[in-house]
């Protein structure tokens, strides 16, 4: 029996899913397992794109959309600058796992990756990472990748993350933490199984962007041509305000909708707004969001509120989205953080066809709308699923 302080490991525990293989699990401490390697600590400014140099591993590719298996055929890493190349490194193989060993949110320190047909290509591990190297044979390519990212492995991570608003794991750490492993045959069947669900959420992401892109094309087309249009400001059109409560009076199980300025919509126990409304994030990271809600919410102090309008209320979403969120990567793109003020929002300009036009455009984008929903609802059961193996295939 191996202990891990408040909780036991027996040799012969099994997880709840199995491809009717009988064999015990093994468990080994990770630092036996793996064989670690130093990594440089070059930041995104000494990194660029599409040159020969050195293949490089920031951390912050794990955090934001690395697959679990990094296939260098369809993932692209960054190069290191020339003249920031590093003197002493070590370069990936096939099945050499990567972790990140800081974040934000401790549901991610330790998040891992697995490096999958490397080829020839030269690719080091960067910032914030920790490179390792399976050095007892014990495990096939692809799986480790799934097994670190476990649910099992990942609660271990979380109890030994230090820190306050940013956690790190360092390659002591992994002395204090395990690892089941099965045969190599079932390890492969629980590999492919999960590397064949990382390729339909992908697909369905890509589905997802096409089908923004479509939206947002065809919204272009039609608001860029609109001659017979009547120009209106926004504030003419529609009541504007804003909501009272700040992001703490949210609850976890409330009565109505509380709008922030985030995509999430939470939960509070009060209503302050019983209308049909668009509600547009003021600032923050998703600035320009926009919800259409009908019925009764609340709203976070920096969110506007736009009710009783004079016009179809979708279609006025539309527009906003195409003009709006031009505008706020306009401002990006110059360096500036985008915000929206309630003069500015109140004097944008609206072009107004007819009514029966306005109607078809908002109909026919709803549709788009629909489709996306629905296609996001799919996303969202892969991911789901996925989630649940993570947790019941492994120990």
């Amino acid at each position: 029996m191996i202990e891990m302080k408040d909780k036991k490991i027996k040799m012969g525990n099994v997880p709840n899913l199995r491809f009717q293989f009988q064999d015990d699990w093994k468990i080994y401490r990770v630092s036996d397992l793996l064989e670690f390697f130093t990594t440089n600590s070059l930041s995104w400014e000494q990194l660029e794109y599409d040159t020969e140099n050195l293949y490089n591993l920031h951390y912050g590719l794990i955090h934001k959309g690395a697959p679990t298996q990094i296939n260098t055929d369809n993932f692209q890493l960054p190069n290191i600058g020339e003249e920031f190349i590093p003197k002493i490194y070590t370069l990936c193989q096939d099945g050499d796992v990567a972790f990140a060993d800081a974040s934000e949110d401790t549901n991610d320190v330790a998040k891992a990756v697995e490096f999958f047909n490397c080829h020839d290509k030269k690719i080091v591990c960067g910032l914030h990472t920790i490179h390792g190297r399976d050095k007892l044979n014990k495990t096939v390519k692809g799986f480790k990748g799934y097994a670190f990212s476990s649910v099992s492995f990942h609660n271990q991570m979380r109890r030994l993350a230090q820190g306050t608003k940013v956690y790190s794991i360092s390659q002591k750490n992994f002395s204090e933490c395990f690892i089941g492993i099965p045969s190599k045959e079932e390890q492969s069947k629980i590999a492919n199984l999960l590397s064949l669900l990382d390729d339909r959420i992908s697909t369905q992401i890509q589905t997802i962007g096409e089908l923004k892109l479509l939206k947002s094309s065809i919204c272009m087309q039609i608001f860029n041509n609109q001659q017979y249009a009547k120009s209106v400001k926004l504030g003419d059109l529609c009541n504007i305000t804003t909501g009272k409560l700040d992001a703490n009076a949210m609850i976890s199980n409330g009565l109505y909708k509380f709008f922030t300025c985030a995509e999430v919509t939470y939960q509070i126990d009060n209503y302050a707004f019983d209308t049909e409304a668009l509600l547009i994030s003021g600032n923050g990271a998703n600035v320009g969001y926009i919800h259409y809600y009908s019925g009764k919410f609340n709203a976070y102090q920096r969110t506007y509120v736009l009710d009783k309008f004079k016009s179809n209320i979708l279609y006025v979403k539309y527009y906003l989205q195409t003009k709006l969120h031009k505008r706020i990567e306009q401002e990006k793109n110059t360096g500036n953080t985008p915000y929206i003020v309630l003069s500015v929002l109140s004097d944008m300009i609206i072009n107004l066809t007819s009514r029966e036009e306005q109607n078809k455009i908002a109909n026919f984008l709803s549709i788009i709308d629909e489709k996306l929903e629905t296609e996001k609802q799919i996303l969202k059961k892969y991911t789901e699923q996925k989630k649940y193996l993570l947790t019941n295939m492994f120990i």
